[in-house]
């Protein structure tokens, strides 16, 4: 499977780009007449035949469209940057492959860095959906600070996992609702939430909630969290 974002329902025929096309032609052996999948990241699944293999621009031409209905479940994991990029990137790989539908990067009051670089992590997200043999791409927020998304959230089920005084929270599990029903966990960073950031989640109706018995690494917590929301 390939991606082209543009490609839409009423496309007839595809150029597709040098590096896509280079991969077709010169990795794996591909020939006019040969057929292939696309997809636009947003639930269509198109079947085209290979027109012209050219290895710099190949064109495609489209057979058939498959519509498929995104997830029933509504997640949202909003998780603090972190200090080691790839470490990052390997949380978005691993949500995309598990099926969230949205990713929300928090800046939090003890978040050590803010650099974002959203079009290299837009294409780990498309790398994820492609390995997966998914047709959505989850949708990739720009960072936003703590209080702002806790202020205007607009979930019906809210979470939040820290780790400040255990014995008031809760496991997630026991307090999923119906698989449609949508649901926001925040993830903080590696020193947790401040203890304000906290009393403002629970102002805002946030449920405090345990991920386990052990004490997470924050991009383990976000994949942890997901793995969780996507199977109940």
């Amino acid at each position: 499977m390939f991606y082209k974002e543009d490609i839409t329902l009423t496309t007839k025929e595809v150029v597709l780009d040098e590096a896509t096309s280079k991969h077709i032609v010169q990795v794996l052996r591909m020939k006019n007449g040969e057929q292939l999948q696309l997809t636009n990241g947003k639930g269509h699944l198109f079947t085209a035949e290979i027109k012209d293999d050219n290895r710099k621009k190949c064109v495609v031409t489209v057979l058939k469209t498959i519509s498929q209905q995104p997830s029933t479940t509504n997640n949202t994991i909003a998780i603090s940057l972190i200090k080691n990029t790839s470490r990052f990137e390997w949380f978005l790989e691993k949500t995309t492959e598990i099926g969230v539908a949205e990713i929300v990067p928090l800046i939090c009051e003890r978040t050590e860095k803010i650099a974002f670089k959203l079009e290299r992590m837009k294409s780990i997200l498309v790398s994820a959906m492609l390995q997966s043999q998914q047709t959505w791409l989850p949708v990739l927020h720009e960072p936003v600070k703590f209080a702002t998304l806790v202020n205007q959230s607009k979930q019906e089920q809210k979470f939040i996992a820290h780790c400040e005084d255990e014995n008031n929270k809760v496991s997630i599990t026991s307090q999923l609702l119906n698989s449609s029903t949508s649901k926001l966990i925040l993830i903080g960073p590696e020193g947790d939430f401040t203890k304000q950031e906290i009393e403002l989640a629970l102002q805002n109706n946030f449920i405090p909630v345990a991920l386990g018995e052990t004490r997470l690494r924050t991009e383990t917590a976000g994949v942890v969290a997901a793995t969780l929301l996507c199977i109940n």
